[in-house]
């Protein structure tokens, strides 16, 4: 597409009508998923535009950690931080060595980029992140991060067709609106020339090729706009109205979420990153909401109490801030034994440290391939935490109550792995493709 008349690209602004607000989101959801100059072309048809929120004049002032998001973000009526509703991952491979005059043009896009366009939801936020194949290209080991080679869990990968990440990095992109997104992806790679009248002075595609690209959206009337016409759903549409997921509830309590200070590394050449777990799972959304009630989908996704004290509504409005799950963990042998069933979030609260949850998650839907999905989103500090979780949420012990993977074990039975990467996300200041040992 063609640049706005001044060289500045235009995007739609907020409607002060909600419904017309989320009917813009919707559209947009489908243009990010679409990916194309004609799609981005489509965002921005409109006789009232206005420009891309200028970015920074000294880069530096931004957040040392790339993943430091949350004070950029705004927040639900009840105080949950609200994720942005576009999202763009794009798995790179790198065309020749990492050396020197390619560290620099990754670095100089990037700066480029934050000058031209503000960090927050109303222009862009992103990661870059690596993997242990990436790491792999040098004769030193990575300092300070554990990085293992990565290996999906059986817990989900069992009755699953699983592709692990091997290239050699991860750029997410997030932006409530959906003509940013694409425009900066465009700009990144050298598809577009300008951004708000800055243009960038290199190109990611000098270095990176672009191997997998994935899409997701989260946000209310989202997934149930985008739940027609996808395999394996049942007719009337069952996804509620309000829902920000497709599995028909919130997620992303504050109390249930670790802060980014707890998922950032403390120490080493490398303090102030984190490392990012990143999977696609596959939903069976048509038994979950035909072959279960809603008490029952209650009860697998928190807890059997949850379900008998009606204490969720119908998509989690009346759960504010807390969902609540650490009190029921004391007796989730009680709920396998005597009710044959124990709850998704109730299985996850016992991986707790002291009570306070150990990752910050940051999930969004997906319709890639036109089927329903959830793009699995998981910072912390060191991955064997994110594996600790999920040992937890396979819930091995409660086989002995006749609680299985494909009887009452949660979520389980509802869910199929698709992809799988492990990352690690250096601070802002080692980007560019960082070197594994920076302080020798």
């Amino acid at each position: 597409m063609d640049p706005a008349p001044d060289d500045r690209t235009a995007v739609t602004p907020p409607s002060p009508d909600g419904q017309s607000r989320r009917a813009l989101l919707r559209a947009g959801a489908a243009a990010v998923a679409a990916g194309t100059s004609a799609a981005l072309a489509a965002c921005l048809e409109s006789d009232s535009s206005v420009d891309v929120p200028p970015g920074v004049d000294d880069p530096t002032s931004l957040p040392d950690g790339q993943h430091a998001w949350n004070d950029a973000l705004a927040h639900d009526a009840d105080g949950n931080v609200r994720p942005p509703a576009h999202h763009v991952f794009l798995e790179l491979s790198l065309r020749g060595g990492p050396d020197g005059s390619a560290r620099e043009t990754v670095e100089t896009t990037l700066r480029d980029l934050e000058r031209a366009v503000a960090w927050g939801p109303e222009g862009v936020l992103f990661t870059l992140g690596y993997t242990r194949a990436y790491v792999d290209r040098f004769d030193a080991s990575l300092e300070g991060v554990s990085l293992p080679e990565p290996d999906p869990m059986p817990v989900l990968a069992a009755e699953s067709d699983v592709t692990v990440a091997t290239n050699d990095a991860l750029l997410h992109l997030a932006s409530d609106d959906a003509a940013v997104v694409l425009a900066v992806e465009e700009a990144l790679f050298g598809d577009r020339q300008r951004l708000d009248g800055t243009s960038l002075s290199g190109s990611l595609a000098d270095v990176f090729e672009r191997v997998d690209r994935r899409t997701g959206f989260v946000g209310p009337g989202l997934p149930a706009e985008r739940q027609q016409g996808l395999e394996g759903l049942p007719d009337g549409d069952p996804v509620p109205e309000e829902a920000p997921f497709f599995m028909g509830f919130r997620s992303g309590f504050r109390e249930s979420q670790a802060t980014e200070d707890r998922v950032t590394i403390a120490d080493g050449p490398f303090a102030g990153g984190t490392t990012q777990h990143v999977e696609t799972l596959e939903l069976e959304l048509g038994s979950w909401f035909e072959a279960s009630s809603h008490d029952q989908r209650v009860a697998r996704l928190f807890s059997p109490d949850h379900a008998d004290r009606e204490a969720v509504g119908k998509y989690g409005d009346r759960l504010g801030t807390d969902p609540g799950v650490l009190e029921t963990v004391d007796r989730i042998a009680d709920d396998a034994r005597e009710r044959g069933i124990v709850g998704h979030a109730q299985k996850l609260a016992r991986a707790r440290d002291d009570g306070d949850p150990v990752l910050l998650r940051r999930d969004v839907n997906t319709t890639d391939g036109d089927v329903c999905g959830l793009h699995f989103v998981s910072l912390q500090r060191e991955l064997s935490e994110f594996r600790r979780v999920r040992r937890a949420m396979a819930g091995d012990e409660f086989r002995q109550y006749g609680v299985g993977p494909r009887q009452g074990n949660g979520i389980l039975r509802y869910v199929r792995l698709r992809h799988w990467g492990d990352y690690f996300v250096p601070p802002r200041r080692q980007r560019a493709l960082p070197r594994p040992n920076p302080d020798t």
